[in-house]
């Protein structure tokens, strides 16, 4: 019988440590869900973004049995500087968007067929738009992001984990840095992947 073995792939949504204190970290919540003698490991690092991935897969446990990967946070992070250029008009802007979204959508698909080389049960998640402080600007702009996840995951027959229906409330986010899930987001997410998991 296959002894389940969880990995999490991506950036600080599963890398949260630094951000829940005295508080337990997503990794720490899904260890304490795990049936017996199952395990999960943690390959995702804070800050690293879409292009990390294929490094972060290279350390893949020979006994994984499920990868779930949530990336993307970072690569619109890095993006602020151009969605904060001044703008000519609303089209214009509208092209910078599609920009960030052919960039992202390129490196996306590249992360998710790296996983997929693999053969491995996977899940992949959107990036929360809930955060403390978020703009309707810049949770528009998100969603160019999560158009990407969405439609890449489908294409290749993943099930997607929608985070922006699970982290839903300010709890939910760090006291020490509000774009992080707190110890109850983690929960939240944990609880998510062990229903996926193991149904």
């Amino acid at each position: 019988m296959m002894v389940l073995h969880l990995v999490l792939l991506g950036d600080s949504v599963f890398d949260n440590q630094a951000y829940v204190a005295t508080g337990r970290a997503v990794i720490d919540h899904v260890r304490a869900g795990l049936p017996g003698g199952a395990q999960a490991t943690l390959l995702a690092v804070d800050g690293d973004v879409t292009t990390d991935v294929a490094r972060q897969m290279r350390h893949l446990p020979a006994d994984a049995t499920h990868l779930a990967l949530s990336v993307g946070g970072n690569d619109a992070l890095g993006a602020l500087p151009a969605l904060q250029a001044p703008s000519s008009s609303v089209l214009q802007a509208l092209d910078v968007l599609a920009a960030l979204q052919s960039t992202f959508r390129h490196n996306y698909r590249d992360a998710l067929l790296t996983l997929a080389e693999a053969g491995l049960p996977c899940v992949v998640c959107t990036v929360y738009d809930a955060v403390p402080g978020l703009t309707p600007a810049l949770r528009t702009a998100l969603s160019v992001y999560n158009d990407v996840i969405t439609r890449e995951a489908l294409r290749l027959g993943l099930p997607v984990l929608d985070l922006r229906e699970w982290l839903t409330e300010p709890t939910d986010y760090s006291s020490q840095s509000p774009i992080e899930p707190s110890d109850a987001g983690g929960y939240k997410i944990a609880r998510a992947l062990l229903d996926w998991s193991h149904p």
